[in-house]
């Protein structure tokens, strides 16, 4: 049985659709991630689970009990904001300690648990300080504690990183999945950077447009998208527009694709081929490689990303992107022509109109 079950959530703005027949169930003590552009509805969604905004229609249970009826105060539900919402006015160890006295929690036991979060979180030595007087990092850490706390049912996180630096909020998210892992706390993490959503989630929820696209692994969303959407949104994706022929033939305007097989697409269907850039190889020179993909461009732009180098490369009028690592490929330089390559299963093929 799922702890936290969403079903058939419903929320409108003005007669807008903001979350429409959003069903989803989360297990006891995994990380689940909501996941898509600026208005897909994952906030809204965030904020209904919480209490702060009301449900058109539609059943929130935890631990099998329905909690839309609830205040929010009473959920027992931990939130993390992505503007971090500390009380300017008090210390980091009186911030911490705010919840377990608004729920009356003997002195003596308030002051231990403070201790605790703290030491988890690592910032004991910031107990005395203010929150102006720490980093958006600290500060938080400090509002995840807080959270922590009160030792809630469930945790939500809002945007909790987006407002801090690359690399401050790759060293969190790190922290975050390592205090979730260590608690086993049930929690939902909003996001819409794919990269965050991947590393540290049990499960990702692709949203748009107040639907849900796909529910799957990290993994699973990744190497098997179910919509146009989802394999563009996460990740980068080559999309080449065509139509089916034969069993595993896919004629592009620019070029012309050996696929998988083609079952369940009729004769000169209109679909689109996606192909992941990792999955594209590079060659000086033409491949002798019998069925694979192997076409012929040249090189309009070489981007360094540390562990790999993208390529854009011009195919009869189409870019093409492949990355390659330095280890596996020989030096390349702009304008230079070279050979893609990449086999037949590395096509997946979706319905145009998707």
């Amino acid at each position: 049985m799922s702890y936290l079950e969403l079903k058939n959530i419903n929320k409108s703005y003005a007669g807008v659709a903001a979350v429409h027949d959003f069903n989803l169930d989360i297990e006891k003590g995994s990380l689940v991630s909501f996941l898509g552009p600026s208005g897909c509805g994952k906030t809204t969604t965030l904020r209904m689970i919480a209490g702060f905004e009301q449900l058109d229609s539609g059943t929130i249970r935890l631990d099998g009990s329905d909690i839309v009826p609830v205040p929010p105060n009473r959920r027992d539900i931990g939130m993390v904001f992505q503007a971090y919402a500390l009380f300017p006015n008090l210390t980091v160890r009186e911030n911490i300690a705010f919840g377990l006295q608004m729920k009356k929690t003997p002195k003596k036991e308030t002051e231990k648990r403070v201790n605790e979060v703290l030491d988890m979180v690592r910032l004991q030595d910031t107990a005395k300080r203010f929150p102006h007087q720490l980093s958006g990092g600290q500060q938080q850490r400090i509002a995840l504690a807080r959270a922590l706390a009160v030792q809630p049912r469930v945790l939500l996180l809002d945007e909790p990183l987006s407002a801090l630096d690359a690399e401050v909020r790759v060293v969190l998210r790190g922290e975050i999945r390592r205090i979730q892992s260590e608690l086993a706390i049930t929690t939902v993490y909003v996001t819409h950077d794919q990269e965050e959503a991947l590393s540290i989630s049990d499960k990702v929820v692709v949203m748009n447009k107040g639907l849900i696209e796909q529910i799957g692994t990290p993994e699973e969303i990744y190497r098997a998208p179910m919509s146009r959407f989802v394999a563009t949104f996460i990740g980068t994706a080559n999309q080449f527009l065509g139509k089916t022929s034969g069993k595993n033939k896919v004629l592009c305007n620019n070029v012309e694709l050996l696929t998988g097989d083609l079952n369940g697409f009729e004769e000169g269907q209109a679909v689109v081929v996606l192909v992941r850039p990792e999955n594209v190889q590079v060659q000086a020179d033409k491949p002798q490689q019998k069925d694979w993909n192997v076409v012929l461009g040249g090189i309009e732009t070489i981007t360094f990303h540390g562990a790999v180098t993208r390529l854009g490369v011009n195919v009869n009028g189409q870019r093409v992107v492949a990355d390659i690592t330095v280890a596996n490929t020989q030096p390349v330089s702009l304008n230079q022509k070279i050979w893609l390559m990449f086999p037949p299963d590395a096509c997946q093929v979706m319905a145009a109109e998707e």
